[in-house]
């Protein structure tokens, strides 16, 4: 098996996992297909919808004499006629569902692993919504010990171990951390289909983030019987990479079509208000028309296209930049749904999402409402305004919000103060304090607010701006009258200086200004724009200003002189010593080789690459986190930009 993350946004993530039968990219649908009753045979669903990886029950297959003697001569994958991966089931809902299902965990791991099957799963104690902690500790115990006796007798199957626990985040995520302990291949996060029945979508979302933070994060999660487009894009911005849906087949039957909003009953619909091959096909009266068979079948084509389609969508918006976005927008279409976004805010969540949410994106942030201000990405501006950036002066101008970038626009303003006083110039933004030094970085400068916003994000910011002023004293702007001398400023300081020493300190960490721009500086401005382009210190280029983001690119000089004053083991990634050579020649270093890195890095930061020794050997730009470097066995962890000659 082969686990290699290829692109990211928020916590979630697009991969390829490989398996004997092929190459899968993530996040991904696994169709289920019932072996006595396929609606939909697989190979057709290959044809139409490219599928590379389905699930089907090996228990179904395990207590049916015929498909059992038939899987056993010649395999699962000639069973169902379908040449690409297949995850089989162990029965565990089966057990759930009916509660009449007698089987030995070893012995269903070994048959699955005999009929072929590329991922197979352990028969887990499925945890429900009401038990009591007592009866889910037992479970979660049980489903331990029985992936402790499974695993030795997996083979080359890969082995999926659910992760259990009720509604017990603590449960969910020390079952998460023993099951990563053991040699398991695939974790899907189980128990939770009565959750998403019962739309309990903020116990949901709990379940997901104890999981995963006790997961090795180098292994596919799976979330467990979740088949509705609806929360794809939350799960996936939350870390899961795999899904499976039965409810393409099963709401077929029942005359119910799937959309990314919900689901309607067909009956109900007064026209097909979607464009895929089905809907554009049939109108509503012709769908109606047909036979009972046929409806069902196109029905489950169009909910299995929608799904598809979903998945396409939250793939592009990973590669872009915009996860967050769409989950936003979905959330909006349903109120347990948006509910669940709140429990983001809860303590912890919100910091280990940071963890992974990158510096830096291709498109902007848009507000949709109030969830908007409690984005990964403006937390951790927040966080890092308080602990790296320092006002310069006693005295603080507040501007109210105003055209981006606010350096410009109110340019004759600030020309105006400046010349008179050395002073702070802050605007009083919707996104909080935002000082004039940083109005060009990421995101403050790439976000997109109405000029009206909700109550509960002005009331953020109003907090955010009034902790911000417990530093500094307060003036009121009133055409130069309150801040301006007699005389003017014989040497006021060079604002240019002011921006590059604040962003670098944003970006690097605090005092980073000092070891970058400590000399003769010479700033290299765009003469279309007049931005910041490049900065030159005692003849040395050091750093590079990104137009589109407004953060620095680090030169190899630059790496030198944050080497020497930043101590170990701060922007520090480790490599081992077979990948010194690799490193020297300018090639891109792979997780495997990584030995330690700086915690405080993040995904897309600029970082220095170092050996055991902490010799310095070039700067690159980081794609995974602490953890993932330190899992995965797969994969660029640090693309290398330049390294010492």
């Amino acid at each position: 098996m082969t686990f290699e993350l290829k692109e990211r946004d928020a916590a979630g993530r697009l991969c390829r996992f490989t398996t004997k039968h092929g190459t899968v990219t993530t996040p991904n649908l696994l169709p289920v297909i019932n072996p006595n009753k396929m609606i939909i045979p697989p190979k057709e669903m290959k044809e139409r919808f490219g599928i590379d990886i389905l699930i089907t029950n090996s228990y179904i297959i395990y207590k049916n004499p015929e498909l059992k003697n038939q899987a056993l001569e010649s395999g699962v994958h000639a069973l169902i006629d379908f040449d690409g991966s297949i995850m089989t089931d162990s029965g565990t809902f089966q057990n759930y569902v009916y509660g009449d299902v007698h089987l030995d965990p070893v012995e269903i791991v070994q048959f699955q692993r005999d009929i072929g099957s590329d991922i197979g799963t352990i028969l887990d104690v499925f945890g429900t919504p009401g038990q009591t902690k007592e009866e889910s500790v037992q479970g979660v115990e049980e489903t331990i010990e029985r992936a402790k006796k499974s695993i030795p007798h997996k083979g080359e199957m890969l082995l999926a171990c659910p992760v259990q626990g009720s509604v017990y985040p603590e449960l969910r995520e020390y079952c998460a951390k023993q099951l990563s302990a053991l040699s398991a291949d695939f974790f899907p996060i189980g128990g939770v289909v009565p959750l998403m029945e019962n739309q309990r979508y903020s116990d949901l979302v709990r379940c997901i983030l104890a999981a995963k933070q006790g997961l090795d994060p180098s292994k596919p999660v799976h979330l467990f019987g979740a088949g509705h487009p609806l929360i794809f894009s939350l799960a996936v911005a939350l870390g899961c990479d795999f899904f499976d849906s039965s409810a393409y087949a099963k709401y077929a039957n029942d005359g119910r079509m799937i959309f990314q909003w919900g689901t309607e009953k067909f009956d109900d619909l007064p026209e097909l208000p979607c464009s895929c091959p089905v809907c554009s096909k049939y109108s509503k009266e012709e769908l109606k028309e047909l036979d009972s068979k046929e409806r069902t079948l196109q029905i489950a084509l169009h909910n299995l296209y929608v799904s598809f389609m979903e998945l396409k969508l939250i793939r592009v918006a990973i590669t872009e930049g915009w996860l967050w976005d769409l989950v936003e927008q979905r959330a909006a279409a349903n109120p347990f749904l948006s509910e669940a976004l709140r429990v983001l805010h809860e303590p912890g969540h919100l910091q280990w999402l940071e963890l992974h949410e990158p510096t830096s994106k291709k498109t902007a942030v848009f507000y949709t409402g109030p969830q908007t201000m409690y984005r990964p990405m403006l937390y951790r501006y927040h966080q890092r305004l308080f602990t790296r950036y320092e006002p310069l002066f006693e005295n603080t101008v507040v501007f109210p919000e105003g055209t981006k970038p606010y350096s410009m626009f109110y340019s004759k303003e600030m020309r105006d103060i400046l010349k008179y006083k050395n002073i702070n110039l802050v605007v009083r933004s919707t996104l909080g304090p935002v000082p004039f030094e940083l109005d060009e970085m990421y995101p403050l400068a790439q976000s997109v607010f109405p000029r009206s916003v909700d109550q509960e994000t002005c009331e953020k910011a109003s907090q955010l701006m009034e902790r911000f002023l417990r530093r500094t004293k307060e003036l009121v702007w009133d055409d130069r009258g309150s801040v301006s001398s007699e005389e003017p400023l014989k040497h006021p300081m060079d604002f240019d200086r002011r921006r590059i020493s604040a962003v670098a300190d944003m970006q690097f960490g605090l005092r980073a200004s000092e070891a970058l721009f400590s000399g003769t500086l010479h700033i290299v401005k765009s003469k279309q724009t007049g931005k910041i382009r490049n900065v030159i210190c005692d003849e040395s280029h050091v750093v590079s200003m990104r137009a589109e983001d407004g953060l620095f690119t680090l030169k190899i000089d630059g790496g030198l002189r944050l080497h020497k004053r930043m101590k170990y083991p701060l922007l520090r990634v480790v490599v081992l010593d077979d990948a010194v050579p690799f490193i020297k020649e300018g090639k891109s270093l792979f997780a495997k080789f990584v030995s330690e890195c700086d915690p405080d890095l993040r995904p897309f930061d600029e970082c220095l690459i170092v050996d055991n020794q902490d010799t310095f050997l070039g700067v690159g730009r980081t794609v995974l986190t602490r953890d993932e470097m330190l899992s995965f066995q797969h994969g660029v962890a640090v693309k290398t930009r330049d390294s010492v000659k």
